[in-house]
């Protein structure tokens, strides 16, 4: 056996387990084994023993099975909640947040000491010395210390979160706030020991795949160019239907769509005063939806790009089984609270490789052919990219009016526009809002860092296909309704 010591492998190893006893139809049967089968019968390879190691991957296997943990140790109040603490898996991180390094200089002005209003700080003949029972981690010494030798070191689950919805229990291990989780999956990518995961969709996949290949088709996200080599659109669409799908479809197609209707949304918007937000990006309508529900009725009501896509098919279809494939973690909990019955299931990248290693498939092996979609569809994939489509259209549409776009890169950005809009105080007319910094290209499930991928995709990005409106209409995209109503 081959040892596993990084978190992708781990993860990876789970999930091509799982996918191949899916598409053998033993996998319930074999789910029980598959963490001895990955362990050394003695040996650790990443925890301090193997008993620990196996439950790890126990709660692994639940969640590629679509599972929660089972150990699952605060109070699950939400059904469509993707994101969860693998309790096994979680070390505590026993760090003392506010820190004085060896930086420490001992210096006499002690500004660190003044700054502290709970006399916390103390001078040692070594430095300073802080007294953890009196320290409240306000982060006043930090900035007070001219030498920067005091840090102030958070979790990084706690960090990652943009919304504060990850906590300590009374164990110091890390649970979740369902009411406040937008589901982003930043805990996830950022956890150094890959003690959060998210419930998986793809056993069910390929059981549809396997048991009605006629009605199940696949919509991948542009955000996957760069992502599987050099592969291009065309090529992966090929490869994905080689999966056993019978079908696979570009979601930069409802893209269009989308920016077609947002900005007939927003042109009406402008004429009567009143400003909007996009409500493509699952994690911001999330969100907006938990965190800034007073602007809801500023959303737009147009569907995302995967339920545009979705639409289409089903119009060709109506037994379509439709699936999506993206590297957001977050379109989980769009299918499952918004769209279930429209949308089957969401897969991400990771999984996608799983499902192609074990049914030995190189997408870059494929030639591929036309791309359908414009480039501003395709720039969907990318911040910026939905208001530049949104404006390309308005542009199309030959109205007099120049719209303003507050384009948001991630989730800190977001949160800033989403307040001004709260308190009245937006200058522009649209907030385009990507939880993700550099939008879907960075999201939390790519198989690449943005550096490499990016080159991939902003070299066949640019297509020729360049109008919107007419693009729409060739493809059948022209009389779609792809409103929504469901901000509730």
């Amino acid at each position: 056996m081959e040892q596993i010591t990084d978190i992708n492998q781990i993860k990876n190893a789970v999930l091509y387990k799982v996918a191949e006893y899916a598409y053998e139809g033993t996998l319930d049967d074999k789910k029980d084994g598959i963490p001895y089968e990955l362990t050394d019968p003695i040996v650790p390879s990443f925890r301090c023993c193997v008993y620990r190691e196996r439950e790890i991957l126990r709660q692994r296997v639940r969640l590629a099975m679509g599972r929660v943990p089972s150990e699952l140790h605060y109070e699950k109040t939400d059904n469509t909640q993707i994101v969860h603490v693998m309790q096994s898996a979680c070390e505590g991180c026993p760090i003392d947040r506010v820190t004085v390094t060896n930086n420490c200089q001992n210096c006499l002005a002690k500004k660190c000491m003044k700054a502290c209003r709970f006399g916390a700080i103390m001078h040692t003949p070594h430095g300073a010395y802080i007294d953890k029972s009196k320290c409240k981690n306000c982060g006043q010494c930090v900035k007070a210390c001219p030498y920067n030798a005091i840090v102030d070191i958070e979790r990084p689950c706690i960090k990652a979160c943009p919304v504060g919805a990850v906590d300590m229990d009374e164990h110091d291990l890390a649970k979740i706030d369902e009411s406040k989780c937008i589901n982003c999956g930043q805990c996830v990518v950022k956890c150094p020991f890959g003690a959060i995961g998210a419930v998986s969709m793809m056993a069910n996949v390929i059981n549809s795949i396997k048991t009605n290949p006629e009605h199940t088709y696949a919509m991948i996200a542009p955000a996957i160019e760069g992502q599987f080599g050099k592969a291009t659109i065309p090529a992966l669409k090929q490869a994905i239907e080689a999966l056993g799908f019978k079908q696979c479809y570009e979601i930069a197609m409802g893209a269009d769509k989308v920016a077609w209707s947002e900005a007939e949304e927003l042109i009406e918007n402008v004429k009567n005063g009143k400003k909007m937000t996009t409500s493509c990006c699952p994690a911001f309508y999330n969100m907006i939806m938990k965190h800034y529900p007073e602007v809801k009725d500023n959303m737009s009501t147009t569907g995302s790009p995967m339920i545009s896509a979705a639409k289409y098919l089903r119009s060709v279809d109506a037994e379509a089984e439709v699936v999506f494939i993206g590297p957001c973690i977050a379109k989980k909990n769009e299918v499952v609270s918004r769209y279930m019955g429209e949308i089957s299931a969401a897969l991400t990248f990771d999984e996608l490789a799983a499902m192609f290693a074990v049914k030995k498939i190189d997408p870059e092996s494929y030639e591929g052919g036309e791309q359908l979609a414009t480039r501003y569809g395709k720039g969907f994939a990318r911040s910026g990219g939905v208001a530049a489509s949104v404006m390309k259209v308005v542009e199309e549409e030959g109205v007099d009016i120049k719209p303003k776009a507050r384009i948001c890169n991630g989730a800190a950005e977001c949160k800033v526009a989403l307040q001004l809009l709260k308190l009245g105080r937006l200058p522009e007319d649209i907030i385009e809002g990507m939880a993700c910094e550099g939008g879907c290209v960075n999201g939390p499930m790519r198989q690449y860092e943005l550096i490499d991928s990016k080159k991939v995709f902003d070299k066949n990005v640019n297509v020729d296909n360049t109008e919107i409106i007419s693009n729409c209409k060739k493809n059948g995209y022209g009389d779609l309704n792809i409103h929504v109503h469901n901000h509730s």
